[in-house]
């Protein structure tokens, strides 16, 4: 896959993001919750930590702690688009872990937080809301994996 075609892709992943979380930022208010079925809510809420929350209770540091790791990943998987060119799955999974990384980096740098807003549960169980970045980071992770069993030629 070209690089061009890898880093648009990235790229409509981050545009994306950043246009559901401005536009949910604009719609609610911190906390609130609209059900829109009976196993999933949007709702406003920040994360300050990494996925899950962790880290959330850190004093600030992780901040910048994992801005930094965002920006060392999204370097090398620049690096990763254009050494693997021929492998179009891995660069496919690699684009949308870039374009979700690059998402949240924006957040964390700017607003000091993630703004999550996906709130999926079932009955009183929530799982941890979630954007549209973090779910191209797991489905590039779940096509890494595939990727990974295929049968390769040399």
């Amino acid at each position: 896959m070209k690089l061009y075609v890898s880093l648009s892709i990235a790229f409509i992943v981050l545009v994306l993001d950043l246009f559901t979380k401005g536009w949910v930022e604009s719609t609610l208010f911190y906390g609130e919750r609209i059900p829109l079925t009976g196993f999933f809510n949007l709702v406003l809420t920040y994360n300050t930590g990494a996925a899950f929350s962790i880290l959330s209770e850190a004093s600030g540091w992780q901040r910048w702690f994992l801005s930094g790791i965002a920006a060392g990943a999204s370097i090398l998987i620049i690096y990763l688009l254009y050494r693997h060119a021929a492998n179009k799955m891995f660069c496919l999974a690699l684009s949308l872990i870039l374009g979700g990384a690059l998402g949240n980096l924006w957040d964390r740098i700017t607003l000091g937080h993630v703004v999550d807003f996906l709130d999926f549960y079932i009955g009183s169980y929530h799982w941890p809301a979630f954007n549209i970045a973090d779910s191209a980071i797991f489905i590039g992770a779940a096509l890494l994996i595939v990727d990974s069993f295929r049968q390769k030629t040399q």
